[in-house]
């Protein structure tokens, strides 16, 4: 490790962190560039550029089950009518996120007032956050999609995306991506190395390069281009003197005598990966601190403080509330084409970043109809296509047949024309469902009326559409309205068809701030109401939804808690 040196008590630390996500990535940094020794503790594993998988074989390797000898960073959690996908690894969500670093719009720090499901009060402002949205930012560095260079110009579900838009009076505009175009002092360009300060070189010690548009920003960036958390806060982190270790998945978590808390975890062994065992057998390691941060996620933090709740008395009876998915609704566009020609518009969802495009539709800052939103393009890895060109198989297969005979009778030069290769394009056929599907990505301000609980030892959320059905379909309205100016048919996902079940990348909400115990879990600085020195750092934070993506916003928010910690503030609301 570099950096400054580290006392030889590897067992109690002036601050231990949990999760190294958004939250937990800044809030390490900023508590060790402070000369504050900090222990971060991630229950996943390394992902270095170059390790994330993309074959079959490998993907099957890709999910977060120890129980079950799975040591991947995709963790799936399936409720009644919600599912939600977060990750697992060193850098938490930013390893698999979109990119997409949105403030929060200053008219949604909504300040209601009563009590009851869905009653949103946010104890921050827009003006108190800006000067931490700068810092993060700064940390960040993130680009905007280059349209006014080739070859990133001639992306074209980017331009489909923001013509449709443009002619239905909507505002498209490409908003700041954690994603590496152009080298520092350089043009864009396709798969530059990105250098490094001498002597800071990132945790991993691997080259990066810039943006090569393979669109794979969300099952792991393998070039480096994407600015995930192991490249800046973390590595920073470790550079300041901070100690990391990964496959550490915190259990039970203790307020000390005199001080403090206790924190046991379990350590993972990738000896055992593809081995089913009893992940309660693990033996326990005991670590403690003055100081205690919980960013283990909207779902982890969540989870660990419901589960060890007996050992934290007076928590507040708010814990589990406020949860909701950032009103994500996935739909797709099919098959898009031009009004006045019929000709097929190829979106090519594998070619460019995971998002480049955006608009936003303010609405009001109440409830009901108008509660605002976000919509966004989507691309996604190029192997899908093949898998969706699987759907036309039919077609394919007796295509397969001709083209084979035809190739065996060359074959046995029993034709005349030698060049197979008109044969072999005719094999593929028009390829319009593979290279005619855009993803529309909303998100927005639907009602925070989640509680998540415990059934048994699981954790459980319960969540309904019904409170929000009105947000949800003025979404869709748009989706639709742009599917259809794009000349494309309207699909809901099939989730959404078979029950209007929601599939969100961004839940938020459990441990939400508030001015008191009574309205939440944690004030305005983070800190855990009745437990001095605990703190909530990530999305669980949140009294409702960001609006945009959250990433940022939990950065901030991490950001201006660490400020409170160093600062020691007092008179805090």
């Amino acid at each position: 490790m570099t950096g400054r040196s580290q006392s030889s008590d590897d067992t109690h630390f002036d601050a231990i962190v949990v999760g190294s996500g958004f939250g937990g990535s800044v809030m390490t940094y900023r508590l060790a560039k402070e000369g504050q020794r900090v222990l971060l503790l991630e229950r996943g594993r390394r992902f270095p550029p170059g390790s994330f998988p993309r074959s079959p074989y490998r993907f099957r390797r890709a999910f977060w089950d120890p129980s079950e000898g799975l040591y991947g960073m995709f963790s799936i959690w399936s409720f009644d009518r919600l599912g939600a996908v977060i990750s697992s690894g060193l850098g938490g969500g930013s390893l698999i996120y979109a990119n997409v670093l949105l403030r929060k719009d200053p008219e949604w720090f909504v300040r209601e007032e009563g009590d009851g499901i869905g009653v949103e009060y946010w104890p921050v402002t827009r003006d108190e956050l800006d000067p931490h949205y700068d810092r993060v930012e700064k940390m960040l560095a993130p680009q905007r999609f280059p349209l006014d260079h080739e070859p990133y110009a001639s992306v074209p579900r980017t331009r489909a995306f923001m013509d449709a838009a443009t002619r239905l009076g909507w505002e498209p505009f490409t908003p700041p991506l954690a994603v590496t175009f152009a080298a520092p002092g350089r043009p864009p360009a396709i798969g530059e190395v990105i250098p490094e300060p001498e002597g800071r070189r990132n945790l991993h010690g691997a080259t990066r390069t810039t943006c090569r548009l393979v669109g794979e920003c969300d099952i792991g960036c393998n070039f480096g281009a994407k600015n995930t958390l192991d490249f800046n806060y973390l590595s920073e982190a470790q550079h300041e003197g901070a100690t990391i270790r990964d496959l550490c998945e915190v259990r039970t978590i203790a307020p000390r005598a005199g001080g403090g808390y206790t924190v046991h975890y379990v350590k993972h062994d990738l000896g055992l990966e593809g081995r089913p065992h009893r992940t309660q057998d693990l033996p326990l390691t005991e670590v403690t601190c003055k100081r205690l941060i919980l960013s283990a996620g909207t779902l982890g933090t969540t989870y660990l403080l419901l589960r060890n709740r007996t050992n934290l008395p007076g928590l507040s009876a708010a814990l589990g509330t406020h949860f909701s998915g950032n009103g994500d609704l996935l739909t797709l566009a099919i098959k898009p084409r031009d009004r006045k020609t019929g000709k097929l518009l190829p979106m090519e969802g594998g070619y460019g970043p995971a998002i480049t495009a955006a608009i936003r539709f303010g609405g009001r800052s109440g409830n009901g109809v108008g509660r605002g939103f976000y919509l966004q393009d989507a691309g996604y890895p190029d192997m899908l296509n093949w898998l969706i060109q699987a759907v036309e198989m039919p077609g394919a297969i007796l295509r397969y047949w001709v083209t084979a005979l035809r190739l065996v009778r060359r074959f046995l030069r029993r034709g005349t024309d030698t060049d197979v290769g008109a044969e072999l394009s005719r094999l593929l056929g028009d390829a319009e469902l593979s290279s005619g599907i855009l993803p529309l990505l909303g998100m927005g301000r639907e009602e925070p009326n989640g509680v998540v609980g415990l059934r048994g030892d699981r954790l459980n959320v319960e969540w309904t559409i019904d409170r929000s059905s009105d947000y949800f379909e003025e979404v869709r309205k748009a989706q639709r309205q742009l599917a259809e100016e794009l000349g494309a048919g309207f699909r809901d996902n099939p989730l959404w068809r078979l029950g209007r079940r929601v599939i969100t990348v961004h839940p938020l909400g459990g441990v939400p701030m508030g001015r008191h115990p009574g309205e939440g879990v944690v004030d305005a600085w983070g800190e855990v109401f009745g437990h001095p020195g605990l703190y909530v750092a990530d999305g669980s934070v949140m009294p409702g939804t960001v609006g945009p993506n959250p990433s940022l916003t939990i950065a901030a928010l991490a950001d201006r808690f660490a400020d409170g910690i160093i600062e020691e503030r007092s008179g805090r609301a």
